[in-house]
């Protein structure tokens, strides 16, 4: 999410590693705005756009369980490459349930936007936040993230981003202390232990992941940079008992090597901003690309379960 809701306001940011024309073109071409507009598993049908100001942009959402959801977005504001303000969320028999105004920014050829969602009132912002939350609403920034690189790189990239009540500090610990890492990295109803445990530049971290009921894995993460307090990139692997490299135990088409950033941005008020990206990583073929691909919306549920029991966790300390 975005800033604590002290406010009528939801305001977040996100930093593309894309120039400012493709990530504008991205959001007000329609054959662009069709490959990653909305939650993650949901399609859109633009009928007409009309990008001026008084201009409506009509679309349909399809959502992955058949429903749909008719949108008549209003433009107010239209600067190109800077500046849209809209109506989100209203159609014909429907009132907006709120006023969005985004800002573009280009910093040294990459693209920083700035989002501020604004509600009737504070309790509605409360309200309609943890709806967009539980939707997965804000999966929709990271979908653009990776159709910025997939038309630019084609590299499968996934992203993934959520904001903490913790400091930066704080946060950094949590994914370089192993001993906070094993209590919220694994997936949901497996238990974490590491068998070596250096987290640190050019290292390497072996662990143990089981559920109790005969399911169990090891894997290898090789750290390859970290700064503190806000970045560290990793290399993941799954491995056997001694520790040889073996292919995904119930995908064999996956990537045998795959590339994991991660970085923390101060947001203010005691809380951050963890951005994670990964890519396959070094010799990858076609396929093993398509399936890391075609398993993004898998991944989000895997590392939403992660992250939650990360905010759990945090709250205990």
């Amino acid at each position: 999410m975005g800033t604590k809701n002290k406010t009528n306001e939801i305001r977040f940011t996100r930093h593309y590693e894309a120039p400012l024309k493709a990530v504008w073109d991205a959001w007000t071409d329609p054959k662009q705005v069709a490959k990653w507009w909305g939650p993650r598993g949901f399609t859109i049908t633009t009928h007409s756009k009309d990008l001026r100001v008084g201009g409506i942009w009509h679309y349909t959402m399809h959502g992955p369980d058949g429903v749909d959801y008719p949108n008549k977005t209003i433009y107010h504001e239209v600067e190109k490459y800077s500046k849209l303000v809209y109506d989100h969320g209203g159609y014909d028999e429907r009132k907006p349930l709120f006023k969005v105004t985004v800002l573009f920014t280009e910093e040294k050829g990459k693209t920083k936007m700035d989002m501020t969602m604004a509600f009737e009132s504070i309790e509605a912002a409360i309200e309609i936040g943890k709806f967009i939350k539980q939707a997965s609403g804000y999966s929709t920034w990271d979908r653009l993230a990776e159709f910025l690189d997939d038309e630019a790189e084609c590299r499968g990239k996934f992203v993934i981003n959520r904001t903490f009540d913790a400091p930066l500090n704080l946060m950094f610990e949590m994914w370089t202390n192993p001993k906070h890492l094993a209590q919220w990295m694994p997936p949901t109803g497996f238990k974490m232990e590491f068998l070596k445990s250096e987290i640190k530049e050019n290292s390497t971290a072996v662990y143990y992941m089981s559920n109790g009921e005969g399911a169990e894995m090891y894997g290898k993460s090789g750290y390859k940079e970290i700064k503190r307090p806000n970045f560290l990139s990793f290399t993941q692997q799954f491995c056997d008992k001694d520790q040889n490299i073996i292919r995904h135990p119930m995908a064999p088409i996956w990537p045998e090597t795959w590339l994991t950033t991660v970085s923390l941005f101060d947001e203010g008020d005691d809380q951050t901003r963890v951005t994670v990206s990964s890519i396959p990583f070094g010799k990858v073929t076609q396929e093993e690309l398509e399936a890391f691909m075609n398993e993004r919306a898998g991944m989000t549920v895997g590392w939403t379960g992660s992250f939650d029991k990360l905010e759990s966790y945090i709250e205990k300390l």
